[in-house]
């Protein structure tokens, strides 16, 4: 429960002196809402969302007690003299329990407090494991990450029912469209971040997105230490090698850099069950499954991301300039079902991104603050599928009546991709906020085909910009209750070839251009006894993204004719947390709405040749409810517990087929290729002392399960289970061993031990048992 400063100013007429000061995280950041008592006593109070804390009490001796969701307790013994104020400012160490890897602190609190349905994932936790970005976002409430297989595959973010690209992803605020694959969030390891944000359906104004499904956003190291060097290598099933090396410095003038270069290597020879091709017959008998190891499944991507500038200074609290590179190389061995196996098909590429960032709080005036951001991303992806013959899982070939495995080609993509945004807020006073944003983002790409002598570039571009401009209001009258209300003007201009003729032999450039408006509120009600509630609602529009529109120029098939989604978008969330001696309890419940016109849905398109490839249509209408529900426990420092449930309903609400009168067969029936049930469950176990006062040794069970569904429409796949995909149940055991407060570690993971049949995306096989080792160290001050 919360008590507000105002209970603490209630004692001042009793007591002589008093004790005041911030609260703040050992990065110097302050920790907003913490709880701050005298012990034995009834004088309490909280801090403010600047870490200021103000107490009052009798003259005495006293012992202080600092508290935060996140961090461990600190008791500090004070002198209250009569008459006196004492200055006590304080840092808190963060928890070392896993459980808080969801329950959010601060900065992670102000997500928590905030009026949206969010939740934070404190990846320090996890930085002595394996785990890639993607994989420590499988832990939040609502969330489920589909892979279409092993390292490098192509990965989508499920949330609260919603996949793909409905969801939007962002680091340190920045919109990731168009940065290519080598930085997706399945190829950056976990402690490349130092928390990830998590906004389930509504989306505050400061990120400009035009999300219906929620907004992820990567938060980056902000911490100003002397120096550090950070690095870990890993090695495992299949091949598997991952290391990664971070290093920076801050020095007092507040020059500031920060360096990190990361690789992945993976065979991925792994094995699947999947019916095999026969050449003699030319056919598949999908009855008769074969136990195969992939053979043409290698993928490796290294990345560099410099950052270099200042901190802490008059004219900037932070200007840094940053520098990406990233390269990744990837054989295919799937086409978008299992059955469809290529030998030889493979596709490399590299992005350059520089960058751009600037804020400052007060700027000009009290009360003003300001944020800047910009980047420029030019990548290159060239696809390569020449073979002259085809190949079975079985590694058999036959010969093709003309080259190429899907269709013959040697062609690049270049893509030029131009993001800018900026934040402006202004307090008025302490309960009035106003904010402004604007995200401009522009995109070109041009085609080149490598057959020809002289390499050949499409006669048209394919091009896209989108302006994005928000405006909200938020009102904070007290520490238990803020509301926010919005506006958002989209904008999109859409330009590229269209077929004129049948044969597409013959294409014309064609544009047009998208303008829409949404709105919406979200408010927050913090309730006495530990509880608090949230309740927001937006008219959201999500526009066509740049692979809906123009595809990948290889197993993705673009439509530029795609009309934007809208949707009505309602979450309610009531969420329960408290502290009893060594016992803490975390509970949260959440209930979604969704009223989605002109959804763009992801289908398989049949090619001539008995090939497929994916593609997006506007489908219609399209209603989601559903809840999610999460609860955490921890004793002490020793243990931990938690789970999540999800449940969601996507149904198809078009009574009639699209463009005709004709009723549609599928009314009522689940979207198909969507989970819409699964959960996930850990405990944790920590043994402190072990060796040595400062070691700590954990070991973590965790799960997680997925009901089966359908990857066609339900009325058709329920009663064929070639369309089904089956219940799916993973276990995992990580054990970490972390010496002299963190600086050598070493940890053990065993992933699905019980070798359980995983798929995903249109019923491709995942990998089974598999086993990894970590060493990291770790040196800084």
């Amino acid at each position: 429960m919360l008590i507000t400063l105002n209970v603490a100013y209630s004692y001042a007429k009793y007591g002589d002196g008093m004790v005041s000061g911030k609260v703040l995280s050992l990065d110097g950041e302050p920790i907003d809402y913490a709880t701050v008592f005298l012990k034995g006593t009834k004088i309490s109070c909280s801090t403010n969302e600047k870490g200021l804390y103000h107490l009052h009490a009798p003259q005495g001796e006293y012992t202080i007690v600092f508290s935060s969701v996140g961090f461990e307790k600190k008791e500090v013994k004070v002198n209250i003299v009569s008459g006196d104020r004492k200055k006590l400012n304080v840092k808190l160490n963060p928890s070392s329990q896993l459980a808080e890897v969801i329950v959010v602190s601060n900065p992670l609190s102000k997500v928590k407090n905030s009026a949206f349905n969010a939740t934070a994932v404190n990846t320090q936790e996890l930085v002595n494991t394996t785990k890639t970005l993607s994989e420590a976002l499988n832990k939040a409430p609502g969330m489920k990450i589909r892979e279409s297989g092993g390292v490098g595959s192509e990965m989508a973010v499920t949330m609260d029912g919603f996949s793909g690209k409905h969801v939007k992803v962002f680091i340190d605020g920045v919109p990731q469209e168009g940065v290519g694959s080598s930085f997706g969030l399945n190829n950056i390891p976990v402690n490349f971040a130092e928390r990830i944000e998590i906004y389930r359906g509504v989306v505050p104004v400061g990120f400009g997105a035009d999300a219906i499904g929620g907004v992820i956003n990567i938060v980056t190291p902000r911490r100003q230490r002397k120096w550090f060097v950070d690095a870990s290598y890993s090695f495992g099933s299949f091949n598997t090698h991952k290391s990664d090396v971070n290093f920076g410095q801050t020095l007092r003038n507040g020059f500031k850099y920060d360096i990190n270069v990361f690789q992945n290597y993976s065979d991925n020879d792994y094995w699947v069950d999947t019916p095999v091709e026969d050449f003699v017959t030319g056919s598949i008998n999908r009855k008769k499954k074969e136990h195969v190891k992939r053979f043409n499944d290698t993928y490796h991507n290294e990345a560099v991301v410099g950052k270099v500038g200042f901190v802490n200074k008059s004219w900037a609290d932070r200007l840094m300039v940053g520098f990406t590179y990233s390269h990744m190389y990837k054989d295919i061995q799937t086409g978008v079902r299992q059955e469809i196996v290529y030998g030889q098909k493979h596709r490399h590429g590299y992005s350059l991104m520089p960058s751009l960032e600037y804020s400052k709080r007060n700027l000009l005036v009290k009360g003003l603050d300001m944020t800047i951001n910009a980047n420029y991303n030019r990548n290159r992806t060239t696809n390569v599928d020449t073979a002259s013959v085809k190949y079975n899982w079985v590694g058999e070939t036959a010969p093709l009546n003309a080259p190429g495995e899907q269709f013959l080609q040697n062609s690049c993509a270049i893509n030029n991709n131009w993001s800018a945004s900026a934040t402006v807020n202004y307090r008025l006073g302490s309960p009035h906020v106003i904010t402004v944003n604007n995200v401009f983002n522009t995109f070109n790409r041009i085609n080149e085909n490598l057959l020809t002598d002289v390499p050949q570039k499409d006669e048209f571009s394919k091009v896209t910009s989108k302006n994005i401009v928000g405006l909200s209001y938020r009102y904070t009258p007290n520490a238990k209750f803020n509301l926010t209300a919005f506006g958002k003007y989209y904008h999109q201009y859409v330009s590229g070839p269209i077929a004129t003729t049948a044969s597409q032999d013959v294409y014309q450039l064609t544009s047009h251009s998208i303008d829409n408006f949404g709105y919406g509120a979200a408010g927050t009600w913090f309730i006495p006894w530990g509880f608090q509630m949230k309740a927001s609602y937006e008219k959201a529009y999500r526009l066509p993204t740049i692979e809906e529109m123009f595809g990948d120029e290889d197993l993705e098939m673009g439509d530029m004719t795609l009309k934007p989604e809208s949707s009505h978008n309602l979450n309610l969330n009531l969420s329960y947390n408290a502290v009893f001696g060594n016992n803490t309890i975390y509970a949260e419940a959440g209930f979604i709405y969704r009223d989605t016109r002109d959804y763009i849905q992801r289908n398989i398109l049949a090619l001539s040749g008995g090939k497929s490839a994916a593609t997006y249509i506007n489908y219609g209408k399209v209603a989601t409810k559903g809840f999610n529900v999460s609860v955490r426990y921890g004793f002490s420092k020793w243990f931990s517990l938690g789970g999540n449930f999800t449940q969601m309903n996507v149904r198809d609400n078009m009574p009639t087929a699209q463009g005709s009168t004709v009723p549609n067969v599928a009314y009522k029936e689940r979207m198909p290729n969507l989970p819409y049930m699964f959960a996930d469950s850990d405990a944790n176990f920590y043994w402190h002392g072990l060796g040595r006062e400062s070691n700590v040794l954990t070991v973590t069970y965790d799960n997680q399960y997925t009901h089966s569904f359908c990857y066609y429409t339900a009325n058709i796949g329920s009663n064929n289970s070639d369309y089904m995909v089956p219940d799916q149940f993973a276990h995992n055991l990580t054990i970490t061993y972390a010496i002299r407060k963190g600086r050598y570690n070493f940890s053990f993971e065993c992933r699905n031990f019980t070798n359980a049949r995983l798929y995903d995306n249109f019923s491709l096989q995942k990998a089974g048992r598999a086993f990894y080792g970590k060493v990291r160290i770790y040196f800084g001050n």
